[in-house]
């Protein structure tokens, strides 16, 4: 997609779910056939005039508990109706147009609050990826303590079920309370209540006396893993500017991999402790979700929670700590507001399984959940948990002592550490659909590879480790630059604001249950197909993975989070049509045949020119 205005991106939210069009049907239905084809979206403020606009939303700053703001907002809504547009615009003072130079011209430009949040939530993330390492390194040892280290069938269940139950629980219970508790407790209340549970199961984790108490310690680890997963990500983003969202929100994979690296490296740091060294590589998880829960509270609520809850003045006084001057805050706000008021009219009244049921039924909503949906389930078809669970483990039973093990697991840790941050950028410039397309066949080669390179069983251990430790980290670069970060941010953003909790639940169940799969199933498999035949398995799966991608994952790179509709708009055969016809043809030729030739229209200026070009659609049924 070329990159577009974000407060001009967005047809009518009535007319692009078939809700019965307005009096002035034909006449914006025109207008919108002419927008687009110029790429341009419509936003629902240009439906009023200049006079209107700033009418309606002082009226709305009046009647919302905000009267001394209503010039502010009145000015913020002509912004917005038009924001390339604003240096033209009388109203605005000096410093306002000022502010809104800046911010265009300098796209990190954030006050410092908003750093802050988004930081400390990502710190919540590495409480997962600690987790994870956290009880690779303990594998090599608590078997032995519970005595199911005999590698029959019975016992490589057992330890597969010790290791998987985190991530079962999280998506088949975590996920699904995450609805009750932000509607209670608010964004920062369930945050703050589940830090305090994965503060408090990793110790119990690390006193735990039978396997069955480990379990149980991890089974109530793993709720509190999948209610986090699910709200954190969406705080993010309801938190971030448009022009940086992906970017911003991208900082939970961050911490991902910084809590694999630390996991890691306090493997590493203890294992010469003896006995106790499992309790401690299990224990030491507790530390980045005890400081999640001392500091959450000192961010601002989301702005977008406490709008749904029809708090609107403290909705906006948290904006106002998230941007860097109050024109800019209100803008984005009002803006917010107008686009919400659009979806609450389809969604009024309806409870919390209905909107879950939406997210199957209502068809922009179902294309998205397709998207988010394979994307999170691309992350665990690429295999890139065998590696995070196991590996200690793997590197071991070819040849490697513990603590060469425990090394060459740290240094994957450090290569998603390292090649993550360039993806920073990468996400919104390059986009989330090509960082994947690009990724998933490179991944497939170096985990075949990896696979084959462990069939060598002669000459020295160095000849026989050195190739598959390569391409395990080969593999993992390429999943750092593309899927790695892509599955929770991409999950995040592309569902409406009514349905925002029910479909990311929905999604991390999917993540979390097939990364309980995955880990339940691999010591097993591994056993009778073999370490080669399990990397084969799953190199396959890579490519399948990249089949779904193509056919499901919309771009979504720069679209405000309510605009990301327009996106979803356009039927799945109207899509694929596209892809297939219009933009593999173009890549074949102009990046493998090296031509240079013109770069074809943006998917929605294609199907409005499809449609005035008299196939037979109805400009509805485009939608």
């Amino acid at each position: 997609m070329e990159k577009v205005n974000p407060a001009t991106e967005g047809v009518s939210f009535n007319e692009q779910n078939g809700a019965p069009p307005t009096e002035n049907y034909q006449a914006e239905a025109g207008a919108r056939r002419g927008s687009i084809a110029m790429n341009i979206v419509q936003n629902p403020l240009t439906r009023s005039s200049h006079a209107q606009c700033v009418a309606d939303a002082e009226m709305y700053a009046e009647t919302h508990g905000m009267p001394e703001h209503k010039a502010l907002f009145g000015r913020a809504a002509l912004v917005a109706r038009d924001p390339s547009s604003f240096e033209r615009l009388q109203e605005l003072d000096e410093p306002e147009r000022n502010a809104l130079v800046y911010e265009r011209d300098h796209k990190w430009h954030g006050p410092t609050m908003l750093w802050y949040s988004i930081s400390l939530c990502a710190i919540g993330a590495a409480t997962q990826g600690w987790d994870q390492t956290g009880s690779n390194g303990a594998n090599l040892s608590f078997p032995k303590e519970f005595g199911i280290d005999s590698g029959t069938g019975r016992d490589q269940w057992i330890v597969g079920l010790v290791n998987a139950i985190i991530f079962l629980t999280a998506g088949l219970i975590g996920a699904f309370i995450t609805d009750p508790l932000n509607y209670y407790l608010g964004r920062r209340g369930e945050i703050f209540l589940t830090a305090l549970c994965l503060t408090a199961t990793p110790i119990g984790s690390g006193f735990a006396q039978s396997w069955q108490g480990l379990f149980a310690a991890r089974f109530v680890l793993g709720i509190g893993i999948g209610a986090k997963n699910a709200t954190v990500p969406i705080y993010s983003a309801e938190m971030a500017p448009a022009r940086i969202r992906g970017a911003l929100v991208m900082f939970w994979q961050l911490w991902v991999v910084i809590g694999i690296f630390l996991g890691f490296c306090a493997n590493v740091i203890v294992k010469d402790t003896g006995n106790i060294a499992w309790r401690l590589q299990l224990g030491s998880a507790f530390i980045p979700s005890f400081i999640l829960a001392c500091g959450i509270w000192f961010c601002p609520e989301s702005p977008r929670w406490l709008m749904k809850h029809g708090k609107h003045a403290q909705a906006f006084q948290s904006m106002n700590r998230l941007r860097a001057h109050p024109i800019i805050a209100a803008r984005d706000y009002y803006y917010s507001y107008v686009l919400y008021n659009e979806e609450l009219k389809l969604a009024r009244g309806s409870g919390y399984l209905s909107r879950l049921w939406d997210c199957f039924r209502v068809p922009r909503i179902r294309r998205a959940n397709y998207g988010a949906s394979t994307v999170m389930l691309a992350q665990q078809m690429c295999g890139i948990n065998i590696i995070s669970f196991y590996s200690s483990t793997i590197f071991t039973e070819v040849g490697y002592s513990n603590t060469q093990a425990l090394y060459a697991s740290l240094g994957y840790g450090a290569i998603q550490v390292v090649f993550t941050i360039p993806t920073l950028f990468l996400i919104d410039t390059k986009g989330r659909r090509t960082l994947t397309l690009i990724t998933f066949p490179l991944m497939c080669i170096f985990l075949l590879a990896a696979g084959l390179s462990l069939l060598k069983t002669t000459g020295s251990v160095a000849s026989q480790i050195g190739p598959v430790v390569l391409f395990v980290y080969l593999f993992t670069i390429m999943y750092s630059l593309g899927e790695g970060p892509v599955a929770f941010q991409y999950s995040a953003e592309v569902f409406p604001t009514i349905q925002r909790e029910q479909g990311m639940a929905w999604v991390v169940c999917i993540n979390n249950t097939f990364a309980g799969i995955l880990s339940l199933t691999f010591p097993r498999m591994s056993a009778v197909m073999t370490r080669t035949g399990a990397f084969g398995f799953y190199a396959a799966l890579n490519l399948i993975a990249w089949g779904m991608i193509f056919c499901f994952v919309r771009e979504t790179k720069q679209l405000t989070l309510e605009e990301i509709d327009q996106v979803f708009s356009v039927p799945t055969k109207e899509f694929l049509a596209y892809e297939t016809g219009t933009w593999l043809p173009y890549f074949v030729k102009r990046y493998i045949l090296r031509r240079k030739i013109a770069k074809p229209p943006p998917l929605i200026a294609w199907a409005a020119e499809e449609t005035d070009g008299g196939n037979g659609k109805s400009e509805k049924e485009v939608y």
